[in-house]
């Protein structure tokens, strides 16, 4: 009967442990993201999209030269080949201003984003 006790009360230990435990290198953000640009001063391309992924904040984007973080408010700053984005996310979408160059010519606009 005390064995009984005991092992109700360890695996009671283990269940309450492992639902307590934070998750793995996990933001409210993290997943897959389609960005849409869109310039409004400069020469830079009229509109662009791009697919990036947010993992435990940082942002990535396979055959780019990308640099940034997602706070867990949804802050977003972000260095993507050369320019320079920041802006908030909230829920699955959001936007925010980018500015960069084209043949040193200085560019600008805004972006949005959502999550797929």
């Amino acid at each position: 009967m005390r064995f009984g006790r005991i092992a109700a009360f360890c695996a009671a230990s283990i269940i309450t442990a492992t639902l307590a435990a934070p998750a793995f290198a996990q933001t409210p953000y993290d997943g897959n993201w389609q960005v849409t640009i869109v310039t409004k001063t400069g020469s830079c391309e009229a509109t662009a999209s791009s697919m990036l992924t947010v993992a435990d904040g940082k942002i990535t984007a396979p055959g780019a030269n990308v640099s940034g973080t997602i706070g867990s408010g949804g802050l977003v700053k972000v260095s993507i080949n050369g320019a320079y984005a920041n802006g908030q996310l909230s829920g699955n979408a959001g936007s925010g201003k980018w500015n960069g160059a084209s043949a040193g010519i200085p560019c600008s606009g805004r972006w949005e984003a959502s999550r797929q």
